[in-house]
């Protein structure tokens, strides 16, 4: 596995990173695990600073840090400002509220004075993507940092740069040696750290065939897995739907980070009186992007993270027009330099047609045309993903109800979708399991250690609880 830096702009090598030996990894896992015995039995408390130390290096840097995003993935420069900062406020997060998501909790028992403590578990691996490079560490590392779970990395090829200017800010705040390592490595070795007994959990945001080999040697080795894959997620208009407010967002909800986004609003399901008018702003607001250098300010559409990218999306693209989709805005041919892809609009999309069942991780949305609510609830159930999604109704507690119905580890009512700190972020069916974000991110590799104190004498006719 090559990790190089290519700008996706124009395909220029900025930089090749040699990969790490089973020397240099073992060297890892053995702090880590060292650092998790010292760790077990310190306060979470005790970690707060140094998160907050990340915190505060990361927002004196944040130029210098978007600008690796710009160059290493394509991202428009203001929107690598905007990740940027939102690592920060994790980091921020869990290191204010850490501390508390992790306090004792009692349990009223007739045995004793029961109680439900968190402890660490020990070293982690987490396998990361490309198109957040900073925010996916972040939202792993944050809490399990204060939980004091040491961690690995291993990150996107494609994102180097941003995987080593991370472990630099952990090592400037004073963060102690073992608490994270970024490995260049390669997935045999990924599958010998998962094995190692001191490793006791794998993180996965990726493609849901990365996930399901991650699972699999997971499972082998009887770890535990947190998996955030991909998503086909909906984007439902309801007759009585606000369309001043829809226009508003609906570029961004598919164009943002140049449509590579696992929760970007990837399906439109219209009913019949909106379609036309909520169609037509579709195209308005895709033939309104200025595809461009993302780090020119009037660009409003970066390029794809790689030009191998955007020749699978062409293919899908192609695949979808071949089996009956209709273009409506844009071409199947991309003939633009290195990963600028122009942004495509599908209708027309039939069950039989392949692209029904698919993720299109770029901007590419497709529109459908229903009868009402009950078929826009059936049509975006009808996915094999389930990670986020958008109900637009002019009655907020009528498109509550139908947000309810949907199949989906989130849904945002008459808003864009997004993230932030405080609020859990994981999906269903083959988008994953397990959650990040929130109070429920931080447990998901704590162990959840039931103490049970008994003050009176032993009553033999009760000692043994409720089992005789």
């Amino acid at each position: 596995m090559s990790y190089q830096t290519i700008n996706p702009f124009n395909d220029e090598v900025i930089q090749t990173f040699d990969n790490h030996d089973d020397a240099y990894v073992e060297k890892a896992i053995a702090e880590g695990h060292a650092l998790y015995k010292k760790w077990r039995n310190d306060p979470a408390s005790s970690r707060a600073e140094i998160l907050n130390k990340i915190a505060d290096l990361m927002e004196e840097d944040a130029d210098h840090l978007a600008k690796v995003l710009t160059i290493e993935m394509g991202k428009r420069f203001i929107e690598a400002q905007g990740e940027v900062a939102l690592s920060v406020s994790i980091a921020r997060y869990y290191a204010k509220n850490g501390a508390d998501f992790l306090k004792p909790e009692p349990i009223k028992s007739s045995m004793g004075d029961a109680q439900v403590i968190s402890r660490p578990t020990g070293v982690l691996m987490m396998v990361e993507p490309w198109n957040f490079p900073y925010y996916q560490i972040i939202r792993v590392f944050a809490p399990n940092y204060i939980a004091g779970n040491p961690m690995l990395l291993k990150h996107a090829s494609n994102t180097p740069m941003a995987a080593s200017e991370f472990e630099k800010v952990v090592e400037r705040a004073g963060a102690p040696t073992g608490a994270f390592a970024n490995l260049f490595i390669d997935y045999d070795q990924v599958n010998k750290i998962i094995a190692d007994d001191r490793v006791q959990g794998v993180a996965l945001t990726g493609s849901e065939r990365a996930g399901q080999l991650i699972a699999a040697e997971a499972g082998k080795n009887m770890k535990q897995s947190s998996l955030e894959l991909g998503g086909s997620d909906p984007f439902i208009v309801l007759d009585d739907a606000d369309l001043s407010e829809i226009k508003k967002i609906i570029g961004g909800a598919r164009l943002y980070n140049a449509g590579q986004v696992c929760t970007s609003s990837k399906r439109f399901i219209v009913t019949e009186k909106n379609y036309d008018a909520v169609l037509t702003m579709l195209k308005d607001a895709f033939a309104e992007a200025k595809l461009g250098d993302p780090l020119l300010e009037d660009t409003t559409l970066a390029p794809l993270s790689t030009s191998k990218a955007k020749k699978n999306l062409t293919k899908q693209v192609k695949a979808a027009v071949d089996a009956g989709a209709t273009l409506e805005y844009g071409s199947v041919v991309q003939d633009k330099p290195a990963a600028l892809f122009d942004p495509v609009i599908l209708t027309g999309i039939t069950k039989d047609n392949p692209a029904y069942y698919q993720e299109f991780f770029g901007p590419v949305g497709q529109v459908y045309k229903v009868k009402d609510e009950e078929e826009a609830i059936t049509l975006a159930n009808d996915s094999n993903y389930g990670l986020s999604g958008v109900v637009f109704g002019g009655s907020p507690e009528y498109a509550t109800e139908v947000a309810s119905r949907i199949e989906t580890g989130a849904v945002y009512v008459n808003s864009f979708g997004g993230t932030l700190p405080e609020l859990p972020f994981g999906g269903v069916k083959n988008s994953g399991y397990g959650r990040e974000l929130g109070r429920f991110g931080i447990e998901t590799f704590v162990n959840k250690e039931l103490i049970v104190t008994k003050k009176e004498p032993i009553d033999l006719d009760n000692a043994f609880g409720g089992f005789v």
